[in-house]
This record gives structure tokens, sequence and C-alpha cells, in this order.
């Protein structure tokens, strides 16, 4: 089995722990495009992290909490496995979600005006917290499942 790091976590694992703290820096990097005015190179960098993010869910992060999580929930949240995982597939997946919902009504200017934000740059402030939040909960995951004692 090819590893990245000396520890129980294959390839997939780590490699997704790389891109996400990659996409982490990516979307600070996006929220200095914005600062500087660099509207279009800002929502290039935030949707390609966005779309890539949705891709790693779907080819990573879903399927392992889909079989080694889900079955046991909510009689194990208090074990520190199933807890951690919990609470980084709730913050991350609404980071996701509100995410693409910001993409729907920035980028893509789909939605009418009842159903967008008011104050955007605000709730694009509150989505890179949100972001960062999963990120962190996410290495505390890994850390907990992949550990060696």
């Amino acid at each position: 089995m090819i590893r990245i790091f000396a520890n129980g976590a294959g390839f997939d694992a780590d490699l997704n722990l790389i891109i996400q703290l990659a996409m982490g820096v990516a979307l600070i990097a996006g929220a200095f495009l914005a600062r500087a005015k660099r509207y279009t190179a800002h929502g290039i960098c935030q949707t390609t992290v966005l779309l890539l993010n949705l891709a790693m869910i779907a080819y990573v992060m879903w399927p392992s909490f889909y079989s080694d999580v889900l079955p046991v929930l909510p009689n194990h949240l208090t074990d520190s496995y199933y807890g951690v995982a919990s609470a980084h597939g709730f913050v991350a997946i609404s980071a996701e979600l509100f995410g693409l919902y910001l993409l729907l009504v920035v980028g893509i200017d789909m939605l009418p005006d009842r159903l967008r934000v008011q104050r955007l740059k605000l709730w694009m402030r509150v989505e890179l917290g949100l972001w960062w939040i999963g990120i962190i909960t996410g290495v505390l995951t890994y850390y907990v499942w992949y550990r060696v004692p």
C-alpha cells in the first residue's frame, strides 16, 4: 500500500488531507484577491476550490463516512472516532452547501432577489471561517482515525 505519512492512513486519506490543507490556503489567497479588488481571479479561485472539494467529498470522504460512521449513529457519538467524524461531517457539509449557495448568488446570478443574501462580504467571511472550522475538524478526524498508538 502506498502511504505518504507513516501512520495507519492509506494513500487516499493522506492525499485528501494534503489537498484539503492546500484548498484552505487557496481560500485565504482568494480572500486577499477580493481585498485587492481582483474579483474575477477571486471568483475563479474560490469556485475551483469549492468544486474540487465537492469531488473530494464524493470520492474520498462520503464513502468513508457512509461505511464507517453512518451505520452506528446516533448511538456512538460519545466515542471520539465517531463523534469527531460526525462533527466534521456536519460542519464541512454545511460549509460546502453554503459555498454552493453563495456561488449561485454571486457567480451564476440565478436566484431571485428574495432568496439572495444581503451584506455579501460578511457572509463570505462567515463562509471562510466555517470552511476553516471544517478543515480543523477534518485534521482532528484524520488524527483520531489514523494516529499510530
